[in-house]
């Protein structure tokens, strides 16, 4: 099961985070944010795209969209969201609980600057009901993420996609 994948994750590289479970789904950002008493801002989102032949993932902020020039120009191609069933075989994790911890084979991970506006990030943990407090820049260093800028924010001026 993906929950267990990542408190393994953790175990082994954070043993001092835990992995909150809820009662209710936090599949979606507005739920996650309710659920975890948090601003939908500081849900860090994972999305699993494929950029050409490349299937990576990119973690950002709850309330930032992608920007397909800033992909294009960061990653060099037009990014494609990948279906449930790709997420899950890829990830280990289901759609709602996608992570960028205990996956079952290597994938480059990407966080966005969008998530250093935040002390704290809560991430999902493996199920659409899980999840992790954590400090951006600590999650990047343990999943070795690369920070890149490829989303807007509510508020910031915007390029046309």
């Amino acid at each position: 099961m993906s929950v267990e994948a990542v408190r393994a994750f953790l175990s082994a590289h954070a043993p001092d985070l835990q992995v909150v479970e809820l009662d209710a789904s936090t599949a979606t950002v507005e739920m996650a944010a309710k659920g975890h008493g948090v601003a939908p801002a500081q849900i860090a989102k994972t999305l699993s795209l494929r950029i050409k032949d490349r299937n990576l993932l990119i973690v950002t902020s709850g309330d930032a969209r992608l920007n397909n020039r800033k992909i294009k120009d960061v990653l060099g191609g037009k990014p494609r969201m990948l279906s449930a069933d790709e997420v899950v075989a890829l990830t280990g994790h289901p759609v709602g609980g996608v992570c960028p911890f205990g996956l079952p084979t290597p994938l480059p991970v990407y966080c966005d600057s969008s998530l250093r506006a935040f002390d704290e990030v809560v991430p999902a943990a493996g199920s659409t009901n899980s999840a992790v407090r954590i400090a951006p820049e600590r999650m990047a260093t343990l999943v070795n993420a690369k920070w890149i800028d490829v989303c807007d924010r509510p508020g910031m001026a915007s390029e046309p996609s």
